[in-house]
């Protein structure tokens, strides 16, 4: 099984990049590892998109940002460096907000793994820098038998290099960068390869990398007047939806001629190119290879991610620039080990690979932005009689500092085991199965502060008294000042599947491959979403309005219910009073909340191979893919009208794909084509809202049904030219939501999924030369695109992402151990928006890096 492997990391090219030919007009061979076994790419019928190592180096690659940029097909939500989420083939809806998306986050629908490892977590994908990697995987379409739950969409590989027992080396990488109109960069990143003796070798990489910033904080002013609790229902937003009567303000067209609005400016807080960036870290990995049949891995990575300000701008403003009110940073830190022991059973191949991964993350976010859709706010920010006007609609008082922000403390812990083995590969019947067990447990505390809360002469106090809460509280002090809003809640996310894959060979010309995975997954909340509504004056908590988690997700059919101001009406009630009808019925609803989010199933696939020769495949597949259910933090909350009440449990939701696709190598080898045409039925499709006329806090639905039609391709292309490479992908989307699930205009039939542009391609150009001496002189140029997109399939929060066109060019010069290299990235200097939201009624787009220039130099001992 180890001759294999030697094999693959011997013949490694790539997929969707030229690679520097080994001989004229010919392209070399890819081994992945996408059916969980070393196999050629072109001989597995599995959609795969690989970036090498080398490719990396090429088009400098270091970051998930980056590598997004060179994959078709492949786009993300949210914006800046650990707070983004992958989606594949526009399988998408919304993109949770930060400040709630790790508990109330829906789970990814695109599973992310670290060589065996998975690191799959709601809200944002982990980060991790591209040091020493031998390629990327991107295994397009539903991978959910052999990967689980979260592959829903596809499934992203980071592959690193391990030790090789043979020799010792060495390697040191090193670059500078500037933007335009930005800050300057610095990177260093240097590798050891340590053959201990002929059974035990070390392999270390370490990296520091600081990226300068290009987003400007411009001068902006602010106050309450613009708050959503004033607007009319005739209010049109500007990305064009009007308000409407389900959103209008409870105070809409008052009389605000005697209130007074304190305005806040953030003239201390100006600065230009102030989302700076800094990864730094390691990994390390031992191999023991014991004898030919067993061998025992084991690695470690710590990585530190830190950020200065935001990493989106306002197109309403001049370009990359806007205007925030609170000191922005984000600190995260990440350790992942995983061990993996591979040898023989009997007749079986084994492989057992265990890992746990540990993620912490302290970020304050500005959290002004949130008065446009807050009902409540001036409550907690103004004099009373503005909220609440001692008759008719004229309110008089004053309104104090409008500044937000949250302060959040998230920490989070995964545990996972797989345990598989696999028949001999060269048989004409082969086998994989196996089991899967994981433990994810979030710990999320975010404390939503109001600065004008402090200024108010009878503020709403949350003392230290904790008596009223029955469950997991964190933090059992006092809230901090101006605190007026606590998220303290833990998650726990359980999975174990049992898989199986096998494939027959018939003949020479067709195969047959049949999977399956029966799984069971378990979603547990606890905890509190609390606010110091009601408690002026008040010596204890009174938890009014609030929503004790642990208490409603307890299972143990009594609930304590809190939706009144006063201490003396607050009650326990029974499932034995349910049919009382004197219960309220959110009440009614509470007692029959279950204990858990639970799901189980059985998901299959089943592909059909035809080879009529070795440079030919055709496949047929049907594949299915899950996404795990959840809890919501306001489940049983009712909206005006009485004809919609969030749901206790989110279910899964569903994705059949039908896929017909070829692998063709041409013209002796030096012209490769991979295709494929797909269809994606997607059933109850998960949707993040937040709409303050049901409950002022996120929650989750199964808000439609949704399709997507597409046509995937790559091209490499090594033409009679020596040294001349070309390459090519794209990819065509047809999404549309072809079913609403809710009473509700904000999801509309016909329209086409988040994150989903209708084209994506690159095309890449490489040229080598000799140049005397031993050296090799080279050119690349690249161009990469993509069509516009939407940011939301929920209509208020829905804006256009606009389309984009990047170019970029390197030169270089390579000698013995030397290679040094100066490129551009985005020669024109486009305004390339990656991403984009409109949460709080304001647009904010993410966009690619400004043009930049830069110097690469690397080194091998």
């Amino acid at each position: 099984m180890f001759n294999r492997n030697k094999l693959s990391a011997a013949v490694l090219a790539t997929l969707t990049a030229a690679n520097a030919p080994a001989a004229l007009g010919a392209i070399e061979e890819i081994v992945v590892t996408a059916t969980k076994r070393p196999e050629s790419a072109q001989d597995i019928p599995v959609a795969v998109q690989a970036l090498s190592q080398e490719t990396m180096e090429q088009v400098g690659i270091s970051n998930f940002d980056d590598y997004l940029l060179h994959l078709p097909g492949v786009s993300a939500g949210g914006g800046g460096p650990g707070q983004r989420t992958i989606y594949i083939r526009g399988v998408a809806s919304s993109t949770p907000n930060l400040s709630t998306a790790g508990v109330a986050g829906l789970a990814p629908n695109v599973a992310f793994y670290l060589d065996e490892q998975p690191l799959v977590q709601p809200g944002r994908n982990l980060d991790i820098y591209a040091a020493d990697l031998e390629r990327i995987e991107v295994l397009a379409g539903p991978q959910g038998t052999l990967f689980g739950a979260s592959s829903q969409a596809g499934t992203v590989r980071l592959i690193t290099n391990k030790p090789d027992l043979t020799r010792g080396y060495a390697t040191f990488k090193s670059g500078i960068s500037s933007i335009e109109d930005g800050g300057a960069s610095r990177k260093f990143e240097g590798m050891i390869n340590v053959p201990i003796t002929d059974k035990l070798g070390l392999r270390a990489v370490g990296y520091l990398d600081y990226q300068g910033g290009w987003i400007d904080n411009v001068p902006g002013r602010v106050d309450l007047s613009q708050s959503a609790r004033f607007r009319s229902a005739d209010t049109v937003r500007s990305n064009g939806v009007r308000v409407g009567d389900a959103r209008k303000g409870s105070q809409a067209d008052a009389d605000l001629s005697d209130v007074t609005f304190t305005p806040a400016n953030n003239a201390g807080l100006l600065e230009d190119d102030f989302n700076e960036t800094s990864y730094s870290g390691g990994r390390m990995t031992l191999r023991y290879q014991a004898n030919d049949d067993w061998r025992l891995t084991l690695a470690h990575t710590s990585q530190n991610i830190e950020t200065d300000g935001v990493f989106f701008a306002d197109p309403n403003l001049r370009e990359h620039k806007i205007q925030r009110f609170v000191d922005e940073f984000m600190n995260e830190h990440i350790t992942a080990t995983n061990w993996t022991l591979e040898g023989r059973v009997g007749m079986l191949d084994m492989i057992y690979t265990g890992a746990y991964a540990d993620r912490s993350v302290d970020q304050v976010i500005d959290y002004t932005d949130y008065q446009y859709v807050a009902q409540y706010l001036p409550y907690y920010v103004c004099d009373p009689k503005v909220a609440y006007p001692d008759t008719g609609n004229a309110p008089r008082g004053t309104c104090y500092n409008p500044v937000n922000f949250t302060d959040s403390t998230t920490s989070s812990h995964v545990v996972t085991h797989e345990l598989r083995f696999s028949t001999d590969q060269a048989k004409r019947l082969r086998w994989t199965f196996g089991l899967f067990l994981s433990d994810t447990e979030i710990k999320e505390l975010n404390d939503f502060t109001y600065l004008g809360h402090g200024e108010l002469p009878l503020a709403h106090r949350f003392p230290e008294n904790r008596s009223i809460m029955t469950g997991y509280v964190s933090d059992t002090g006092a809230w901090p000042e101006s605190v007026v809003f606590r998220n303290d809640i833990r998650r726990t996310d359980k999975q174990f599947g049992l898989f199986g894959e096998g494939s027959y060979d018939f003949n020479d010309l067709w195969s047959l491959t049949v999977g399956v995975r029966h799984y069971d997954v378990e979603v547990d909340l606890e905890g509190s979403a609390n606010a110091t509504f009601c408690n002026r004056a008040r010596g204890m908590d009174v938890n009014a309005f609030g929503t004790d988690i642990s208490d409603l997700y307890d299972g143990d059919g009594e609930f304590f219910f809190r939706n009144s101001c006063n201490i003396n009406l607050h009650r326990v009630y029974s499932v034995s009073e349910v049919d009382d009808p004197g219960i309220p019925a959110v009440v009614k609803g509470a007692l029959r909340a279950p204990d858990k989010a639970g799901s189980d199933g059985i998901i299959t696939k089943i592909s059909v191979a035809f080879t009529p020769n070795d440079d030919m495949l055709l496949y047929f597949t049907r594949s299915e893919g899950f996404r795990p259910g959840l809890l919501n933090r306001p489940g049983g909350q009712t909206n005006s009208k009485g004809d919609y009440t969030v749901p206790y449990e989110v279910d899964t939701d569903d994705l059949i794909n039908y896929e017909f696709g070829w692998k063709l190598d041409l013209l002796n080898n030096s012209l490769r084509v991979n295709g494929n045409i797909f269809y994606a039925d997607i059933k109850n499709l998960q949707t993040t809202i937040f709409d303050p006329s049901i409950v002022n806090l996120v929650f989750s639905d199964n808000a439609a049904d949704a399709e997507v039609v597409g046509l995937e391709g790559d091209v490499i292309w090594v033409p009679g030219v020596e040294g001349l490479s070309i390459s090519a992908a794209f990819s065509f989307l047809d999404s549309e939501i072809t079913n609403v699930h809710l009473p509700t205009e904000d999801v509309v039939q016909g329209q086409a999924l988040a994150h989903a542009p209708e084209f994506q391609a690159n095309l890449r150009v490489r040229y080598e030369w000799g140049v005397g001496s031993g050296s090799t002189a080279h050119v690349m140029s690249y161009i990469n695109h993509s069509a516009a997109s939407y940011g939301d399939v929920i209509q208020p929060n829905r804006i256009e992402i606009s389309g984009w066109t990047m170019l970029g060019v390197t030169a270089g010069l390579k000698k013995d151990k030397w290679q040094a290299e100066v490129y551009i990235d985005n020669l024109t200097d486009e305004v390339a928006a990656t991403a984009g939201n409109y949460w709080f009624d304001r647009e904010r787009v993410t966009y690619a890096q400004p043009r930049t220039l830069g110097f690469r130099l690397n080194y091998g001992l």
